[in-house]
């Protein structure tokens, strides 16, 4: 069985990564099963195992598609893997979710009971500002307090005009170690407005936002697609950028973008 120290490693390993996984942990054992409580084990969102153990067949399928699904949709799960006498004293049915906790068959002989927490591990989400305008400064300020990775893409000369950040490009280019779970925010407010929105349109992001009016945003894209790039690209440009709450200061407008790609991220995790 690895050691604790092996699967802490692991684990930090895929944080500084930025790759997702998520934690099993066994928290309860009831009568003879493989694993024991305080078992662990690293599951990656194609549901490889790739450090730890939580026990062979009888638990791990149940334990891999909580897995999946806790990082499909952020939310840790308590998994009780039950015989057949046990789920029918309890009445409930296999997949059933009562009280928070998901019920699962054992279909090993050995028909002891075995509990599993499983927790998603996400990396932050990252958040490109392109521009150095009042709003870009502000956003990348909110932003990060909110958890968010910071991605300033400006030129030089106004990267001293940010705070803290995790990252500085010197320009517009978006970094090519992007993915689909990205926000972009177009804040050059005049300055490279359209060499930032063609860089932009051409990198995977799930929000492409642009702080401006509609006129301006549809000129913009007009100007791109004279430039060759397509209307499928420039639709996904969202303008105005952020929730519409009637802001005006630059502080506000921030505050409306952050909480839009808040709503964006958290969408499906909550119900009421």
């Amino acid at each position: 069985m690895p050691r604790q120290s092996d699967i802490l490693d692991l684990i930090g390993d895929y944080k500084l990564k930025g790759e997702p996984f998520a934690l099993a942990t066994v928290v309860r054992t009831i009568s003879v099963t493989a694993a024991k409580a305080g078992a662990k084990a690293v599951i990656l969102a194609d549901g490889t195992i790739t450090e730890g153990w939580i026990g062979g067949g009888c638990a791990r399928g149940a334990v891999l598609n909580a897995a999946r699904e806790a990082l499909a949709d952020g939310q840790s799960r308590l998994v009780s893997i039950q015989p057949d006498d046990q789920l029918s004293a309890h009445q409930v049915k296999v997949g059933e979710l009562r009280d928070g906790i998901v019920y699962a068959k054992n279909m090993c002989p050995s028909q002891g009971t075995m509990d599993v927490f499983v927790e998603p591990v996400l990396p932050r989400p990252h958040l490109t500002i392109c521009g150095g305008s009042p709003v870009a400064i502000a956003l990348a300020d909110l932003a990060r307090r909110m958890g968010f990775f910071i991605t300033i893409c400006a030129p030089a000369a106004d990267h001293a005009g940010f705070g803290e950040t995790d990252r500085l490009i010197d320009g517009y280019a978006i970094p090519a170690d992007g993915s689909e779970r990205d926000y972009v925010v177009i804040a050059t407010q005049g300055r490279g407005d359209n060499l930032a929105l063609k860089a932009a349109v051409q990198a995977p992001c799930k929000y492409l936002a642009f702080v401006g009016s509609r006129k301006k945003a549809a000129a913009l894209k007009g100007q791109l697609a004279q430039s060759g790039v397509s209307s499928a690209q420039t639709d996904r440009i969202h303008a105005p950028a952020g929730l519409n709450i009637g802001a005006i200061t630059p502080d506000e407008i921030a505050f409306s973008i952050v909480a839009e790609m808040i709503e964006i991220r958290r969408r499906g995790q909550r119900t009421l």
